[in-house]
């Protein structure tokens, strides 16, 4: 009985009426005003305001439409018409609250008002500004700077990103995680060992030049759907597109563009890739190994004219030791570890042999590993092999997920003093910046079981709900003195809170701000290095909102002390002054950024990588040589699972917008655990069975979560899927990537166990 069941699955592609659907299903729960939809039309163009979903590049010449439905569901949820005000709290304990969903505690909408918790009634109540102002200054005086945390999300604007690094290290420390801390640190880390650039090589205009795309662990129907605009062009254009995803994602099958008539009449689809191989989740170093293999085999057959070796002369090093390996690895161990067939693995290598120029794609399929540095670099290996970075049409690059999180890295958000002109900071504001290490995401958790952390801030965000390990956490939390997070909407991490307790409601990016100087526009970094101004135009949820920049600067004045070259006043009322000090401390990128903020298509900062410039140790590209094919440290055993955690398409980060998660054909729930046919009857359980997941880390920490609904699902065998973020208290602290401490949330070891 067991076999027969057939797996989940949505009929339909991506995009589609199904897209407009799920817009206006959203607009009608958030209540949205009618003129919610001229905030869309506004959307990620010139003069208007930058979406704060993914990060997707915005074009020189925008759609009629350049939103996609995550996109439009992002604004809709920032403009609904419910509030969340004092009114609330004063009916609801912060206790009671933790036993509400993520998506109903965002639904009760905008928070009004800025808030003080309050101990002996477990309430949040009404404080003004100043109070909180004066009050979180004087906990951060008595904190030590080492114990003290500024955290931030990746919706901050690079103004708001620049003065918060600032204070952080005007107050003593670099403890400054981001979120991409838990998806994209990976990149960071290892492009710039490899490569000399800490983000991708490549520009919108690749798409329209590239002959083959190769993506890897990157959804781009959920989490980037204004990506198969590009894609879709580029396959009618006759470029391939081969795919190594575990799960077979609708965005990269077929995709029906909502702004074609024809399409959307007629139902007409457009296949997006042409070779489709489902991976073993960690399989990708073995998969990307035969592909190179399958090059060097090539080369050797056509006496070395397919390896482009004058540019590995010219720009590399590692190449010898790298082809070693490769050859040293039998195809029997890559077809175990990858769990693909030799077969497809070169008719894919085909595929990049017969291309001129190839695009590499990738996500937190590769970036979330406890071998990630490893996955990325064998994708590095194989892009330099015939010299497909630093030239048009061509490079390598991951798709960066909030909207600005590759922006605050840009202008000083952290916590790696090197990676800092702190020299710079030094001589504009007369200081002496702290040089030592900061905490990144993982070292603030343990630092918190270990009591070591005193103080947090939380710039937007839900970090509490976006961790590992969080039943181990939580409890930890309300150990510290001060805690303030500044957000838009009520969510899980507002519920744990220090002895000295904030909540800071602050405008959203789609609407006005208004300061002395009038109309401020703030800036983004898109994924592709360019900065794009934006400008709201909605009236604030209330009018008690203020600004993320105007927050942080008014606990910086009552922490700090006097400086006449800090003007957190001046830089509150005009932030073109905040640009200037960007343009100072970054020239060769930001010089003249206030003249180019509105440049169409965004002004370009540059990628020294892209023009063949490596900022490495030794000068040069790097190859390595792999010493594992699992980009895994748990070994293969009966019973033991890799589970993927995933987000579904009503959903962005923590956000949950709704419970349809329509293109894997999922409704009503998010309390499941997809896994195949086999694999289901080998474990003698059936479609709608409830079990327990496990954790089997053997690091000494019990991990279960139960009551998981099993959906039958397309996926390789010995590998299991469950949402993000309700299945991260199975993904122990330890589990993370080995070089840049990225949580391993992609191949997390589990159990299943039945109730």
């Amino acid at each position: 009985m067991t076999q027969q069941t057939e797996p989940s699955d949505y009929s339909g592609p991506a995009g589609g009426w199904g897209s407009l659907r799920g817009i206006f299903d959203t607009m009608a729960q958030e209540m949205s005003s009618p003129g919610a939809l001229n905030t869309l039309r506004r959307q990620n163009k010139t003069g208007g305001f930058m979406c704060v979903s993914c990060a997707w590049g915005k074009p020189e010449h925008p759609h009629a439409f350049e939103f996609c439905e995550n996109g439009a569901k992002a604004t809709l949820w920032e403009l609904t018409t419910r509030r969340c005000t004092p009114e609330f709290f004063a009916d609801h304990t912060v206790t009671e609250l933790r036993y509400w969903t993520d998506h109903d505690l965002e639904q009760e909408g905008r928070l009004t008002h800025p808030l003080r918790y309050d101990a002996a009634s477990d309430r949040y109540v009404l404080c003004s500004w100043q109070e909180a102002f004066e009050a979180i200054g004087a906990a951060l005086k008595k904190a030590d700077p080492k114990r003290t945390v500024f955290y931030a999300s990746g919706r901050a604007s690079l103004e708001t990103s620049y003065l918060y690094a600032l204070f952080a290290r005007l107050h003593g420390h670099n403890n400054l995680p981001d979120s991409s801390n838990m998806c994209h640190e990976t990149t960071s880390v290892a492009l710039s060992e490899l490569i000399g650039s800490p983000v991708g090589t490549c520009v919108l205009e690749d798409f329209e030049k590239c002959d083959a795309i190769f993506f890897f662990g990157q959804n781009t129907g959920s989490n980037s759907p204004r990506f198969l605009h590009p894609l879709q062009t580029a396959v009618e254009r006759g470029c391939k597109v081969v795919t190594f995803n575990p799960i077979r994602e609708k965005g990269l099958t077929s995709f029906v563009n909502p702004q074609r008539p024809v399409q959307m009449l007629t139902g007409q689809e457009t296949p997006i890739s042409c070779q489709y191989l489902q991976v073993r989740a960690g399989g990708d170093i073995a998969a990307i190994m035969g592909l190179c293999k399958v090059v060097l085999a090539e080369d050797d057959r056509r006496g070395g004219t397919v390896v482009d070796h004058d540019f590995i002369a010219e720009h590399c090093t590692g190449f010898e030791a790298f082809r070693a390996k490769a050859d040293a690895t039998s195809w029997e161990r890559i077809e175990q570890e990858s769990g693909l067939s030799r077969a497809d693995i070169e008719a894919a290598g085909q595929v990049y042999l017969a291309a001129e120029r190839v695009v590499g794609v990738y996500g937190m399929g590769l970036t979330q590993h406890v071998h990630g540095f490893e996955n990325i670099a064998m994708l590095v290996n194989l892009l330099l092999m015939r010299g497909h970075i630093g030239r048009e049409g061509a490079g390598i690059c991951p798709v960066r997920g909030h909207s600005n999180v590759q922006g605050q890295r840009t202008v000083g958000i952290a916590e790696k003093p090197e990676l800092v002109p702190l020299d710079k900071l030094a001589e504009l504001f007369d200081f002496d910046p702290p040089r030592a290490q900061g905490m990144n995401t993982i070292d603030v958790c343990e630092g918190l079981l270990k009591g070591e952390v005193e103080a947090f801030i939380g710039l937007g965000g839900n970090f509490l709900r976006a961790i590992p390990d969080q039943a181990r956490i939580e409890p930890a939390w309300e150990d510290m003195h001060l805690t303030v997070q500044i957000g838009t909407k009520l969510n899980r991490s507002h519920l744990f809170n220090g002895r000295t307790a904030f909540l800071l409601p602050c405008l959203g990016r789609s609407e006005e701000d208004i300061q002395a100087s009038g109309p401020q526009t703030v800036t983004v970094e898109d994924s592709f290095s360019h900065i794009h101004g934006s400008l709201g135009h909605r009236a604030p949820a209330s009018e008690h909102l203020l600004s993320e920049t105007a927050i942080v600067a008014g606990i910086a004045k009552e922490t700090l002390a006097p400086n006449p070259r800090l003007r957190w006043d001046a830089w509150t009322a005009d932030y073109a002054l905040v640009r200037e000090l960007i343009a100072q401390t970054y020239p060769d990128e930001f010089h003249d950024m206030n003249d180019r903020i509105f440049q169409p298509g965004g002004f370009y900062r540059g990628n020294s990588a892209r023009e063949r410039r490596w900022k490495t140790a030794s000068g040069r590209a790097h190859f390595t040589a792999p010493d594992m094919l699992a980009a895994t440290d748990v070994e293969d055993a009966h019973g033991r699972y890799r589970l993927i955690t995933l987000r579904s398409n009503d959903q962005f980060n923590t956000t949950i917008y709704g419970y349809s998660d329509r293109l894997r054909g999922i409704e009503g729930t998010r309390d499941v655990v997809l896994i195949n046919p086999d694999d289901m009857a080998r474990a003698g359980i059936v479609a709608g069975q409830r079990v327990a997941l496990v954790g089997d880390a053997k690091d000494g920490h019990a991990r279960r979560i139960d009551g998981l609904e099993v959906v039958p699902f397309d996926l390789p065998d010995g590998s299991i899927a469950g949402y993000f973020p309700e299945l991260n208290p199975l993904i122990s602290l330890q589990h993370h990537d080995r070089e840049s401490k990225t949580p391993a949330s992609k191949a997390v070891p589990v159990r299943i166990e039945t109730v």
